[in-house]
């Protein structure tokens, strides 16, 4: 059968490029919340401050609903512009990698991480408009997958200037710790980065992304460690690993045995009641 000159069928469906349906929702909410936003800042100058974004003030006198409608907040116009255009253009990637659910997960972890970032890191006397802190864990997340990965042509149309995903990352990351030493004090959008970030860069390292962090590789070297000692002979095993055991213990007692040692005992204590193969 050749397949070469042959007319798709008519029934046939088209293909279409990948819908970013997460992203462009993700992004419509945040302009309509914006544009709600500003028509209450218009007639109540002071009800966003005090009702909406989170607040101290709003914990203690238990307006729960603040942790939901801070998470959408922009601390003003150029926060906004910025942050949506960066949204887009890096979101575009993201979701296609992560998959559209992964991605609005990415996304909400961020908006709940940078509000405990800023709670556990800013004082009381301040309060957050948090719509950063989803955009800092696609933009770290972004960075953590395709580090290498040039942005010019995505992100700087006109300005001769190639930067690669990893130090947009990072100077993602410095502008957040500078901006929370430096700007401690009434409303803030800028200490939710920090904690938004965080949860990018574990919520891709979760996925199997970036290199390994050092939690990764200490439990991966304590994994080969323990096959390492469950496949070793008795015999291997006991001259090894129990005999320094042992003579630590006549000298010091058996209280100066560590976890690990203490866990060596009872691994040559199984060994030795496993029936022979």
């Amino acid at each position: 059968m050749r397949l070469s000159g042959r007319k798709a069928s008519s029934h046939a469906p088209y293909w279409t490029p990948h819908q970013r349906v997460v992203l462009l929702s993700l992004i419509a909410a945040n302009v309509v919340i914006f544009v709600a936003q500003q028509i209450v800042q218009a007639s109540q100058p002071s009800a966003v401050v005090e009702y909406l974004g989170l607040s101290y003030r709003g914990i203690d006198q238990a307006y729960a609903w603040q942790f939901l409608s801070a998470m959408f907040l922009h601390a003003g116009v150029l926060s906004f512009v910025g942050g949506m255009c960066l949204l887009y253009f890096i979101g575009r990637d993201v979701e296609s990698i992560f998959g559209q659910k992964h991605f609005l997960y990415l996304y909400l972890a961020g908006l709940i991480g940078g509000e405990l970032g800023h709670l556990f890191l800013m004082p009381s006397t301040t309060v957050l408009l948090g719509a950063t802190g989803g955009l800092a864990a696609v933009v770290i997340a972004f960075a953590t997958i395709l580090p290498e990965l040039e942005v010019t042509q995505s992100l700087f149309y006109v300005v001769p200037l190639k930067l690669k995903a990893k130090y947009l990352g990072n100077a993602l990351f410095v502008i957040g710790v500078v901006l929370l030493i430096v700007d401690r004090e009434g409303v803030v959008g800028h200490s939710a980065l920090f904690g938004g970030g965080a949860v990018g860069w574990l919520y891709a390292h979760l996925l199997g992304f970036g290199r390994p962090s050092f939690l990764q590789r200490y439990l991966r070297r304590r994994q080969v460690e323990g096959e390492r000692l469950r496949q070793m002979p008795l015999d291997e095993f006991i001259t090894e690993e129990i005999d320094p055991l042992l003579e630590k213990i006549a000298r010091n007692g058996l209280g100066s045995l560590t976890r690990r040692e203490r866990r060596a005992l009872e691994q040559a204590r199984v060994k030795m009641t496993e029936p022979p193969l």
